[in-house]
């Protein structure tokens, strides 16, 4: 069923790819203005299929408001009619509580379809807030395992095509796993592609690089082309993200334990990891962290820390973000016919005037 004055968020991450591992291991800068460019491709796409209105985070590192003044000038390229773009009014703080609030005030205001574009940490915080939001994944960071490397114009028309119901999402969308990590029993935080449990005694730069400091590996997902702390898995023994299970590893020293991995744990950086021991978790499964102490990393990035008197657990839950299959979603549009206008519609038109 159509819906009547569909709107969109777009959350772009202006601090994504752009981390620490554009040093240590040679990544890519994924450029502000290229993520813009993107942005112009999105609104074209979401303005063919009628989208209205579109919620945009504001930021001080320039990707709002270089948006907002090539739409106000004409400098997009687009001669097609665009959304009625919307800069969302909230306190800026350069930080991750920039896209917490972003995204809650985008539900808030009913948004049918929410893209993302940063890299697993990005969306990782997006899935803590989005609720049964469908999210369009687009991957501008370091380590994607989680989003989609798509041109954006394809991912705007899926995006359009969920929020505008001309596809149902139902038919087109699927729940992601999560991992969720409990701190002496109250619940701490969510990874959507694995956790890892490192020697470090402190945060200090949140991206990993260096394997010696890694001891347990918790995977909801893992694949054989990916890069980062999943890969880890992925070459060993991949796990799909439909699949109702994920992975724990303990890991050690290169040449220890039952086998030894060269993974690309970061781009560029290829190394061989220890595999002590390995085992299936089921969904809502606990899993005891062992380590008396050191940091865990959520999605390739140190966020918790904790010692000998803390207790860290950590279960798999089936019961993710919902995110849109593009390809699917295409596929449905062509079964609906949503792009195609044949004489007989024109003059069904025509007679109805």
């Amino acid at each position: 069923m159509k819906h009547d004055n569909p709107a969109v968020g777009v959350l772009v991450n202006p601090a994504s790819g752009r981390d620490v591992r554009r040093l240590v291991a040679k990544a890519s800068v994924f450029q502000n203005t290229e993520k813009c460019n993107m942005v112009y491709r999105l609104l074209g796409a979401l303005g063919v299929l009628g989208i209205g209105e579109v919620f945009m985070m504001p930021d001080v590192a320039g990707v709002a408001c270089h948006i907002m003044h090539s739409l106000q000038y004409g400098r997009h390229g687009n001669p097609q009619k665009l959304p009625e773009v919307h800069f969302l009014e909230m306190p800026i703080e350069d930080g991750p509580v920039d896209t917490l609030r972003a995204i809650e005030l985008m539900v808030n205001r009913g948004v049918g379809a929410i893209v993302v574009m940063g890299g697993d940490g990005t969306h990782r915080l997006v899935a803590k807030k989005c609720g049964d939001v469908p999210l369009v994944t687009l991957s501008t960071g370091t380590n994607n395992a989680f989003p989609e490397i798509r041109e954006a114009t394809v991912a705007g028309l899926a995006a359009g095509l969920v929020a505008s119901g001309l596809v149902t999402a139902a038919d087109v969308c699927q729940r992601s796993k999560v991992l969720r990590v409990d701190k002496n029993g109250a619940a701490e935080d969510i990874a959507l592609v694995d956790v890892c449990v490192t020697s470090a005694g402190w945060i200090g730069s949140k991206a990993l690089w260096h394997p010696e400091s890694l001891r347990e590996l918790f995977v909801a997902f893992a694949e054989a082309d990916a890069v980062g702390l999943s890969s880890i898995a992925g070459l060993v023994r991949p796990v799909d993200r439909r699949s109702c299970y994920g992975l724990h590893l303990t890991l050690g020293p290169p040449g220890e334990g039952i086998m030894t991995v060269t993974a690309p744990i970061a781009p560029g950086l290829l190394a061989p990891v220890g595999i002590t021991g390995m085992k299936e978790i089921k969904r809502g499964e606990i899993q005891t962290v062992a380590a008396a102490y050191g940091t865990i990393a959520l999605d390739g990035e140190r966020e918790i820390e904790f010692g000998g008197q803390d207790d860290i657990k950590v279960w798999l839950d089936v019961n993710g973000p919902l995110i849109v299959d593009i390809s699917k979603t295409m596929e449905q549009a062509v079964r609906n016919h949503v792009f195609v206008k044949t004489e007989y519609d024109e003059h069904r038109r025509e007679s109805a005037s």
